[in-house]
């Protein structure tokens, strides 16, 4: 089996309007019984730099949200050892992505995704997907908040 067949994908941006020198509305990734998260943060039409870009978490799902070292577009670090910098306002369509190992971690995450000021602003989505799960997921909906379409 694939092993992304037995990972979670949960929403952690949802598409919404166009944001203007705003922070996007972000969803509590619980990652109990998990041990790695992806997230990818898509753009879209953009005509200003994001301000910050990064994952924080906490031991509760309502509680203080707190910035994970090193997870962060404004000098974290790449898979190539290179320092990462925020979107700028010309990087449209790209998908900026974070790979997170949860062991010993606050279980709880939020995505941190603010656009500047601009003329018009950005627009700005996420997914996490959750894999090594202690239990994978039995049924499709359990899977994804909608379902899932596997073909064989």
């Amino acid at each position: 089996m694939n092993p992304i067949q037995q990972a979670k994908f949960v929403a952690a941006i949802k598409p919404g309007a166009i944001l203007d020198d705003a922070s996007a509305t972000a969803e509590v990734i619980d990652t109990t019984g998990w041990d790695y998260v992806t997230i990818g943060i898509q753009l879209g039409a953009t005509d200003i730099a994001l301000t910050a870009l990064k994952v924080q978490n906490s031991a509760t799902s309502g509680g203080s949200y707190v910035d994970i070292t090193g997870a962060t577009f404004d000098g974290g670090s790449g898979m190539g050892g290179e320092t990462l910098t925020l979107p700028s306002a010309t990087d449209d369509g790209k998908v900026y992505a974070f790979q997170i190992d949860m062991r010993n971690k606050n279980p709880f995450l939020k995505v941190v995704a603010t656009v500047g000021n601009g003329s018009t602003g950005g627009y700005v989505s996420g997914l996490a997907v959750l894999s090594r799960g202690k239990i994978g997921p039995v049924v499709s909906n359990d899977a994804a908040d909608g379902d899932v379409c596997r073909v064989l």
